[in-house]
């Protein structure tokens, strides 16, 4: 074993602008050994924590009991989290209800350095929040870079919006009274997060709650736990409170935690992302406590390129942002992209040339622009929807295989040509990396193709007509719109869906909302002359 483990220590040993390693450096090398890959060694390993948090405490399971976290890229062993119950959800949940009444009293610029505090500790650890990223979810590390850097601004514009949380004051229509409205934090917090982007979808949900006064249980992603731990230890020197950021973790146990926060009496307010699916259960769930939820959920986004574009290049350049971004594993990633036949051939053309350009590989190697996907499963999923289209009729332009050479998770990046809406990728969201092109007529006839989902999160489309633009921005039964970008994730812009996308709005001045209630006073006798 020493052998196989100088590589590594040579790496370890070499000049570092900072080492402040907790654990042995032999222990360490042999956990990046077993990636099989290079990875370069946390610059603060006491950011790489394998436990919950439970009340300002790193914890256990109560039953000792833990689930492993492998690399995506490898396939190798990362580390280990406590497997959560219901009965240690519940200590959670009663920390954070513990906490709430002292934290809503506090003022809203409190709250406001407290999340200004904590942003710049995501900001001076960026670094190695993103080689976490990167090591658990797979992505690129340059992605990974771009993530933190995102999910630190949702401190950053929460800290902002805590302190102009504003109530009003109302004409009454009764001689003698006034009415005024006040804002009132909602109470403890249900937050479930997915792994696709471990970070952001923290913040994105922690932000506004903490903003609002609100205490939360946030249940990090089985699959990527250390980010969310990384993030609590961030929380903890910030200086949030004890009991106002709790982070659960499991894997195998993840249903039963789930029903517990969704249907404990404390619990004022579930926020998820995830699956449509998912979010049925979850749903039925709160509504036995009458819960305050708000769901962000599938996506299946329609991408249209009309043939009055005024830059063909940058509707290609869009779609590829779009599509491929995260390996295709994001819930507003082009699902559908239809292209008007008048353009079809062109883009077709210059779309797989760009696909041609890029790398696959482990996260950490130099140059790669494309990881794996997160699991098997999604391999076989992402293959299914191939040999669906090939099957019937649709061209495999570039792609089309499993990489197994570069591990069991990986899957090329897969462009399909002649694409028709019988096939399964018409009504299903892959969520990996395969584009299907689809030829349409008119303008008409794509927005009923566009329309024809369950789901209505994001739609994109390109096009030089401004009456065009308006029209078709106005007809997409979705809940946000890009219209000649690809890109449309902003802090300063509400994100959420229409339809079964679920309900309820993230990040924006809006965000905040969804962690109030706006409670009414009425003052009576209010009519009395003035004393002389």
């Amino acid at each position: 074993m020493q052998s196989l483990l100088r590589p590594v220590a040579r790496q370890l040993s070499r000049p570092r602008p900072r080492y402040p390693f907790k654990i042995p450096a032999t222990i360490y090398a042999q956990r990046l050994y077993t990636m099989g890959h290079t990875v370069p060694p946390l610059k603060d390993s006491s950011l790489f924590i394998e436990k919950a948090f439970v009340n300002g405490e790193f914890v256990t399971a109560q039953s000792g009991e833990t689930f492993e976290v492998h690399d995506p890229a490898s396939g190798k062993l990362i580390g280990t989290c406590p497997e959560f119950t219901a009965a240690d959800t519940e200590k959670a949940i009663q920390a954070a209800k513990e906490a709430l009444p002292e934290f809503r009293r506090t003022l809203g610029r409190e709250r406001a350095r407290m999340l200004r505090r904590w942003y710049q500790l995501m900001v001076d650890n960026a670094e190695d929040l993103a080689t976490l990223i990167t090591w658990e979810n797979g992505k690129p590390l340059a992605d990974a870079k771009g993530e933190v850097t995102y999910a630190a601004n949702f401190f950053e514009w929460f800290s902002e919006e805590a302190p102009r949380v504003y109530g009003d004051t109302i004409p009454s229509s009764v001689a003698g009274n006034r009415v005024m409205t006040i804002k009132e934090p909602v109470g403890v917090c249900g937050l479930i997060t997915p792994w696709n982007f471990p970070a952001a979808m923290i913040t994105r949900k922690v932000a506004p709650a903490l903003a609002a006064g609100c205490t939360v249980v946030v249940k990090s992603p089985g699959e990527t736990p250390f980010t969310a731990n990384a993030l609590a230890e961030l929380a903890r020197r910030a200086g949030i409170p004890k009991g106002v950021v709790n982070i659960v973790t499991a894997s195998k146990n993840v249903a039963e935690v789930g029903e517990a926060i969704t249907t404990h009496e404390d619990v004022r307010k579930v926020s998820f992302t995830g699956s449509t699916n998912v979010g049925r259960l979850l749903m039925k769930q709160a509504a036995s406590t009458i819960k305050k939820v708000s769901w962000e959920l599938g996506g299946n986004a329609p991408f249209i390129v009309f043939d009055d574009v005024d830059d063909l290049d940058a509707a290609v350049a869009g779609a590829i942002a779009s599509k491929f971004r995260s390996s295709g594993q994001t819930c507003v990633c082009a699902n559908r992209i239809y292209v008007q036949r008048g353009v079809y051939d062109e883009f077709a053309a210059r779309f797989v040339e760009k696909v041609k350009e890029f790398k696959l590989g482990a996260g950490f190697t130099e140059g790669i622009t494309h990881g794996p996907v997160i699991h098997s499963r999604a391999v076989d999923k992402v293959h299914s929807h191939v040999q669906d289209a090939a099957s019937k009729g649709a061209a495999v332009a570039v792609g089309g295989n499993k990489a197994p050479h570069l591990g069991a998770n990986f899957y090329e990046p897969t462009v399909l040509t002649g694409m028709t809406r019988d096939m399964q990728l018409a009504s299903e969201e892959t969520f990996g990396p395969v584009a299907g092109l689809f030829p349409f007529d008119t303008e008409k006839e794509v927005v009923e193709l566009a329309n024809a989902a369950e789901v209505g999160l994001a739609g994109y489309f390109f096009s030089g007509n401004i009456r065009r633009i308006f029209r078709v921005a106005e007809a997409l039964e979705v809940g946000m719109v890009g219209v000649n970008t690809g890109l449309i994730s902003d802090v300063a812009s509400p994100f959420g869906g229409v339809k079964q996308s679920g309900f309820g709005r993230e990040g924006s001045k809006y965000g905040i909302d969804e962690f109030l209630t706006i409670k009414t006073v009425t003052f009576g006798g209010m009519n009395d002359p003035l004393q002389s």
